[in-house]
């Protein structure tokens, strides 16, 4: 039986990895933060499925920000493969706690390279990077040798933790890989993000919970594909003989608009009544034009997306209905 560790064990992509990795056959070890509330959502029903949770699947307390722990935790599980998907994730907080998200998604990435590079048999290791990366590219699409113009200290974090992973692998020999993630959503998406903010908010109008839905700028773009796609790519990228970096994308732009006439087409509505902008939530800095080339990972891995936008929406919005329902 092949054994997993995934940091970020409890996030969207975390937690649909995992599902994905016990489908097939893995003994799954998660690593968790020890925090002041029990309750990790997204995990509740492999957590209470006494037939795997204990046998199968096992959570560790560990932090990025805590070598020892995170130490401790990769010696009882002893992985074949470590997915790294663990660091503050959302870009306009970047922007509000810098020094965090780059203690956490930078150096927290270097710790762990470091730690595995110190085991007898160093486990593969698949690091999720970011479109962020490339920032306000001058070239578009993006693929893998695109240069790197992050513009937010997420962006900078994550290019600083993808160019380590690259060094180790040239330099110690691990099998180390980069999967350039562009965005990627899913009813588990969190609340702070626009994706699931718009999708709540129609939801919530449609039921008389919510008078109006408040956005930054509506006209940014973005290449959106589904969580479960693209977790799906992760583990393939595993599988291959020599390590490569992957984009991951849709190669399709979809903007902020677009999303809000999605969500709110759904739930038959006219968006036009309750859309309001507000400046304030504008960010410093925008990436312009993030959309990927995911041609690699179709030819070496034979990957395909296979939700598209309008589909991943949908079941946003009606997620959305049935838990404001109850």
């Amino acid at each position: 039986m092949r054994r997993a560790f995934i940091t970020g064990i409890t996030g969207q992509d975390g937690s649909y990895l995992a599902e994905l990795l016990l489908d097939k056959g893995y003994e799954v070890h998660g690593v968790v933060r020890r925090t002041s509330s029990l309750s990790r959502s997204r995990l509740d029903h492999l957590y209470r499925d006494a037939s795997i949770y204990g046998k199968r699947f096992f959570l560790h307390y560990a932090d990025l920000d805590d070598p020892t722990t995170l130490r401790r935790a990769l010696l009882k599980a002893v992985p074949d493969e470590v997915y790294h998907l663990a660091g503050q994730s959302h870009v306009g907080l970047s922007f509000e706690i810098p020094e965090s998200t780059c203690e956490l998604t930078a150096m927290g990435t270097l710790r762990l390279l470091e730690m595995i590079r110190d085991l007898p048999t160093p486990p593969r290791l698949f690091h999720a990077a970011s479109s962020d990366i490339f920032g306000q590219p001058e070239i578009s699409p993006q693929d893998e040798k695109t240069p790197l113009a992050p513009v937010s200290p997420y962006g900078c974090a994550k290019a600083f933790a993808s160019q380590i992973v690259s060094v180790y692998r040239q330099s110690f020999g691990i099998f180390a890989c980069n999967g350039i993630m562009y965005n990627h959503e899913s009813p588990r998406r969190g609340e702070n993000f626009v994706s699931r903010k718009i999708c709540r908010a129609a939801a919530a109008i449609k039921l008389g919970l919510q008078t109006e839905l408040v956005l930054g700028n509506t006209a940014s773009q973005r290449d959106w594909g589904h969580a479960r796609d693209y977790v799906r790519g992760m583990w393939l990228a595993l599988q291959i003989d020599h390590p490569e970096d992957f984009v991951f994308a849709t190669g399709q732009l979809h903007s902020v608009q677009n999303l809000v006439e999605a969500a709110f087409q759904v739930v038959d509505l006219d968006w036009r009544q309750y859309l309001r902008t507000d400046n304030r939530l504008l960010r410093p800095a925008e990436p312009q034009r993030l959309l990927g080339n995911p041609a690699k990972a179709k030819e070496l891995l034979h990957w395909q997306p296979q939700v598209n936008f309008a589909q991943m929406i949908a079941e946003m919005t009606q997620a959305e209905l049935a838990a404001l329902s109850h």
